[in-house]
């Protein structure tokens, strides 16, 4: 089934103002089948959004009504198309309770979710490892060099794979190269296969799937899928389920990538 797993919509704060609507008929000219909002959860209670804008997620008073909203348009094109209502929900160390309370809270409403890493955090603060260039290169002097802030990255992610979050825990694992956004104006010598492995080899373990995202092939500065070619392959000889997500914040950005990655 051709299906787009990630999708975020007018409730991002960082996002389009395109409809609902909007995003449903491109997906059906397209070709999908199937479709998730996966809109950014609210951030875990007591914490604090670390960039400059503070927009990297919704406020939870706008659950109610981004549930709402989904469950009329799902009825709406029921008949053409399969519509998911999900959230894309941050690991962040240190919150996992506060995590663990929301999904518990919400399991009822959601009916796809992916877990993904933004923030890093270092002694008692944090980033956000893909806001700007300008940002993560103050982290790279905070952290002292690139390679430090990749390794915090992968440290983290395997945190969230092995995370206990419960039994409503993300069962789709987010854009797991997300560190390669800016990957051509950062370069590493380091390769990281070997973190990356042990990753893939979690998320087989806990039978969880991956999210194959194409929006870093829009990204000037990366240039490539999360993860790329090399990673795909070897998730896809594990056995780990590829689920495509476009990552579109506007309708425009339904299907990037995918013409560009392998399986589909």
């Amino acid at each position: 089934m051709k299906k787009d797993g990630h999708i975020h919509s007018r409730y991002c704060p960082h996002g389009t103002n395109n409809s609902f609507e909007e995003y449903i008929e491109k997906a059906i000219s397209l070709g999908f089948q199937e479709i998730s909002f996966t809109e950014h959860a609210p951030l875990p209670k007591g914490f604090e959004d670390s960039t400059p804008t503070k927009d990297s997620a919704m406020e939870i008073e706008c659950l109610p009504n981004y549930f709402a909203d989904i469950n009329k348009i799902k009825r709406k094109y029921e008949k053409y198309i399969k519509i998911n209502a999900g959230l894309e929900v941050d690991y962040i160390e240190g919150f996992e309770k506060e995590t663990t309370d929301f999904l518990n809270q919400f399991n009822s409403f959601i009916d796809d979710a992916i877990l993904s890493v933004h923030f890093l955090k270092i002694g008692d603060e944090y980033d956000c490892v893909d806001y700007s260039p300008d940002l993560f290169k103050t982290m790279t002097k905070k952290y002292g060099s690139v390679e430090a802030v990749y390794e915090n990255y992968f440290r983290t992610v395997a945190l969230s794979v092995h995370s206990n979050l419960g039994h409503n825990k993300p069962k789709r694992i987010g854009h797991i190269t997300l560190i390669h956004k800016f990957q051509h104006r950062f370069p590493v010598s380091k390769n990281f296969n070997q973190e990356i492995r042990s990753i893939l080899l979690a998320i087989k373990k806990h039978h969880y799937e991956l999210d194959y995202n194409g929006a870093g092939t829009a990204k000037p500065l990366c240039r490539e899928p999360y993860p790329p070619a090399k990673i795909a392959e070897e998730a896809f000889k594990l056995g780990i389920p590829l689920i495509y997500g476009s990552d579109a914040h506007q309708v425009k950005e339904l299907g990037q990538g995918r013409d560009k990655m392998h399986f589909f």
